[in-house]
């Protein structure tokens, strides 16, 4: 089974291994991710983020609260580095938000019996059953690759400049965190990998090791002298030049 669409502003592709999923598990996995862009999404006035954010709603959601929980564990843990609640901006969780609801998907497909699959989301993936074969995007060159990694059961979620420009702000300048070109962290969920990575891309050079220490994290990055680091543990498959 294959599936692409286009949800939450970016294309989403699935690919199930197995010959006994139906259909309906993709069905879905998408209606999941439509309902998060609708609740969650601070670009839509009606949404409940921005509803909660103008103080119209002030019993959030169960779902609500757990990312906003998230969001702080995040902030907290980088010294309000990371944060969703910048001055003279809206809350915008959409940091944790994609991860988490991505990973949520993933579970959908595991509880509908899926067994090997990979969900792609805007260039952060979950894998499972695999090996799946990974690649990291050069920050340099869009046709090109970094290193390539090897998952079998986790997720690999990267932050980059490359894409949408300086749009990562250190929450505590309030501007733009320039020290890196790219991060990826792979993890056993893309709700870790995606926070950690966007989380220690805020952070800038010293995210790298922020990033290193968390638990369960293994790291790729780029910095803004076009150094390449990686952990011990980082699972490559194969590797191209920088």
């Amino acid at each position: 089974m294959r599936r692409v669409e286009h949800v939450m502003g970016f294309p989403v592709s699935l690919r199930v291994d197995d010959e006994d999923v139906p259909e309906e598990a993709a069905d879905a996995v998408f209606a999941w991710l439509r309902k998060v862009d609708a609740r969650f999404s601070p670009f839509k006035p009606g949404s409940e983020v921005s509803r909660f954010d103008r103080g119209e709603v002030t019993d959030p959601s169960a779902e609500l609260r757990e990312v906003l929980g998230l969001c702080e564990e995040y902030r907290v843990a980088t010294g309000g580095a990371f944060d969703v609640r910048l001055p003279g901006r809206g809350l915008d969780p959409c940091a944790v938000v994609k991860g988490w609801s991505v990973q949520r998907a993933a579970e959908l497909l595991t509880a509908a019996g899926a067994r090997r699959f990979c969900l792609n989301a805007g260039g952060d993936v979950v894998a499972v059953g695999g090996p799946w074969r990974v690649g990291v995007r050069h920050p340099d060159h869009a046709d090109r690759l970094c290193t390539v990694l090897e998952v079998t059961d986790g997720a690999v979620a990267t932050s980059a400049r490359y894409e949408r420009g300086d749009h990562i702000i250190d929450g505590r300048t309030g501007r733009p965190s320039t020290g890196l070109l790219s991060m990826t962290v792979v993890a056993a969920s893309l709700t870790v990998a995606d926070a950690v990575a966007t989380a220690a891309f805020a952070l800038g050079a010293e995210g790298i090791e922020w990033a290193a220490a968390r638990e369960g994290c293994e790291v790729f990055a780029v910095d803004a002298g076009r150094r390449v680091f990686r952990t011990p543990g980082l699972p490559v498959a194969g590797a191209v030049a920088t």
